[in-house]
C-alpha cells in the first residue's frame, strides 16, 4: 500500500510539474476536488475525447452525437429519479469530524483484500516462473479462494442492504470488519444517513421570480428528452444511438484521489435506442465493444477486469463496469448498464408527451428500452497518465523519466531541435516547425543541450524529437528520435511528416477495434 501511495503521490506532482493538471484557485489554497487542465493537460483532454467521439460516432452509421445543455427543467430530475433517489450512504467519525461514504469505506476494506491475493499470485509467479498458470492457481489455492470468498461475501452484504435501503446493518457491517476512520484510527461512528448529491441553483432575475434549478448530475437526461427530435430529424431507425461529451456537477460527500472523483468532471456517454426483449443481445455486444476500444490504446490487457453490479440501479436490470488497474487498485472506468424504458417512460409520464418509436415493419408503436455507455473523461485521463508513468533504468545505470502516452493521445507530437543556436539551424528548424503545424500539434525548444532536450521531452510524453544540425544544410535530413526506444535515425526532412503520421493516425489505432 505504502508502494501505491508513492506511486500516486508521483503521479499528481508530475502532473503538475509538466503542465497537465493543476490545482484550481491555487493562489487562494485551492478548491476541494476541483481542478483545473493545464496547458499539456487540456490537449490530451482533448485528444482522449476526439478519439472516443470519432469511435463512437464517426464510425457509426446510426450513431449520431449532440450538445445538450446544462440546465434542464427541475421536473427532468423528478422523472429521472435522480430527487427521491439519487444518494449516498453518508457516516461521520465522531472524533476525527471526517465524513465518509459508508460503501466507499467497505470497498476500500475489500481492496485491501484484493491485494493480498495480488500479492499471492505475484509470490506464485516469481516462484513457478514461465510454468505459472495463473487462472488454475486462483480456482486452487486455498488460501486464495478464502480471500475470494471473503471479499465476495463482504460486497453481496453490502449490496442487498443498500438495496433495501437497510443502512443500520452497513453501520453494523463497517463495525463488524472493525474499519477505523483512515484519519484518527477511531471507530467511533455515527449512524448512516442517505446524502442527496445534486447542485441546487437558482434561474431568474429576481429571488421572489426564481425558479429552482438543478446542476445536472449526469449527461444522460439531455439525451433522453431529446429522444424524439434526434430520431425524426435524423429520420433514424431502431436500433440507433445519441451520443454526447460535457460536464456533470455531482457535491460528492468525500471527493479524492486527485482527478478521480470530482464535483465538476466530464463524461462520454452513448444512449443506445433498441426493442424491448433484444436488451440483453445488446448489453453484451456494448461490453465487448467497449472493452475493444479501450484496449486499442495499448495500455496492457491485465489492467483491464469487467465487475458486474451486485445492486443494480433503480432503472437497470443489468449493469457492469469496466474496471482499470489506477495506482489505487482497480476501481470503475466506464459502466455498461441496460436501462430498460425506464428514462423514457418516466418522461413521457412527467410531460404528457408521446416518447415513442414507430416501427414502419410491424407498424407499431413502442417506448424503446435503452442501453448506455458512460466513461467518465477525466477517469480515462487519469488511467492513460498514470499508465504512461514511468522509471526506467538505462544501460549506463542512469535513470529517466517517461511519460510512455499512446502517441495517438500525445498533447505534442514532435519537438523540433536546432542543435545550436547558430548557423541558421533555428532557421531551418523552425521552417519544418511552420510546415508540421498545419498537420500536428509541435513545439521549437532550443534551450539546454539536447541529452537535457531528450530528457524534458520525454518526461512531457512527446513521442518524436527532431534535431536540425549542419549536415541537415546540406542534405536536407535530419536526426528523429523515438521517445519509448530512444533510438535515432537519420531521415529526409520531406520523409518527416509521413512518419510521424503513420505513429499518430486516429485510423491506424481505430482500425484494432474493427
Amino acid at each position: 500500500m505504502a508502494k501505491q501511495e508513492d506511486d500516486f503521490k508521483r503521479v499528481i506532482s508530475h502532473a503538475k510539474e509538466y503542465g497537465y493538471v493543476f490545482q484550481s484557485s491555487e493562489i487562494y489554497d485551492g478548491l476541494s476536488a476541483v481542478y483545473d487542465y493545464a496547458q499539456n493537460g487540456a490537449e490530451l483532454k482533448k485528444n482522449i475525447r476526439d478519439y472516443w467521439w470519432k469511435a463512437m460516432v464517426q464510425l457509426n452509421d446510426n450513431i449520431v452525437g449532440i450538445d445538450a445543455a446544462i440546465f434542464m427543467h427541475p421536473t427532468t430530475w423528478k422523472a429521472s429519479g435522480h430527487v427521491d433517489a439519487f444518494n449516498d450512504p453518508m457516516i461521520d467519525n465522531k472524533d476525527s469530524k471526517k465524513r465518509y461514504r459508508a460503501d466507499v469505506l467497505v470497498e476500500d476494506y475489500v481492496a485491501k483484500i484484493e491485494a493480498k491475493i495480488e500479492k499471492e499470485v505475484a509470490k506464485a509467479e516469481k516462484r513457478f516462473g514461465d510454468k505459472f498458470d495463473k487462472e488454475q492457481f486462483l480456482a486452487t489455492n486455498q488460501r486464495v479462494i478464502d480471500y475470494q470468498e471473503q471479499a465476495r461475501s463482504i460486497l453481496s452484504r453490502l449490496a442487498k442492504s443498500l438495496e433495501k435501503e437497510d443502512l443500520s446493518d452497513v453501520k453494523k457491517l463497517i463495525e463488524e470488519l472493525e474499519i477505523a476512520c483512515p484519519m484518527s484510527g477511531s471507530r467511533n461512528w455515527t449512524d448512516v444517513k442517505q446524502f442527496n448529491l445534486m447542485f441546487g441553483t437558482k434561474l431568474g432575475a429576481s429571488a421572489e421570480s426564481a425558479m429552482d434549478l438543478y446542476l445536472r448530475p449526469e449527461t444522460a437526461q439531455g439525451i433522453f428528452v431529446n429522444f424524439l427530435n434526434v430520431q425524426k430529424t435524423s429520420r433514424m431507425k431502431i436500433p440507433f444511438g445519441i451520443a454526447q461529451t460535457g460536464k456533470a456537477f455531482r457535491n460528492e460527500i468525500v471527493a479524492r484521489q486527485f482527478i478521480f472523483r470530482m464535483r465538476e468532471f466530464e463524461q462520454m456517454e452513448m444512449q443506445f435506442f433498441i426493442k424491448p426483449g433484444t436488451q440483453m443481445e445488446w448489453y453484451e455486444t456494448w461490453k465487448e465493444n467497449r472493452m475493444k476500444w479501450h484496449l486499442s490504446l495499448g495500455l496492457g490487457e491485465d489492467n483491464y477486469r469487467f465487475h458486474d453490479h451486485e445492486k443494480l440501479a433503480h432503472y437497470a436490470d443489468a449493469a457492469a463496469d469496466i474496471e482499470f488497474r489506477f495506482p489505487f487498485g482497480f476501481k470503475e472506468l466506464e459502466g455498461i448498464h441496460s436501462r430498460t424504458d425506464f428514462d423514457l417512460g418516466n418522461h413521457e409520464k412527467y410531460s404528457g408527451k408521446k416518447l415513442q418509436y414507430f416501427d414502419p415493419e410491424t407498424r407499431e408503436s413502442y417506448v424503446p428500452y435503452v442501453l448506455e455507455t458512460s466513461i467518465g473523461l477525466d477517469r480515462m485521463f487519469l488511467a492513460v497518465f498514470s499508465n504512461s508513468l514511468q522509471e526506467e533504468e538505462l544501460e549506463n545505470g542512469t535513470f529517466r523519466t517517461v511519460l510512455k502516452l499512446p502517441p495517438v493521445l500525445a498533447p505534442t507530437k514532435a519537438a523540433i531541435f536546432p542543435l545550436l543556436k547558430k548557423d541558421g539551424l533555428p532557421e531551418l528548424a523552425q521552417e519544418i516547425v511552420d510546415d508540421l503545424k498545419w498537420d500536428f500539434n509541435v513545439l521549437y525548444d532550443e534551450k539546454d543541450a539536447v541529452g537535457r532536450r531528450y530528457r524534458r521531452q520525454d518526461a512531457n510524453g512527446t513521442p518524436f524529437c527532431i534535431t536540425v544540425d549542419h549536415q541537415s544544410l546540406e542534405d536536407q535530413t535530419v536526426t528523429i528520435r523515438h521517445r519509448d526506444s530512444m533510438e535515432q535515425e537519420r531521415v529526409a526532412i520531406a520523409d518527416v511528416k509521413r512518419i510521424i503520421h503513420e505513429q499518430v493516425d486516429m485510423k491506424t489505432w481505430l482500425q484494432k477495434i474493427q
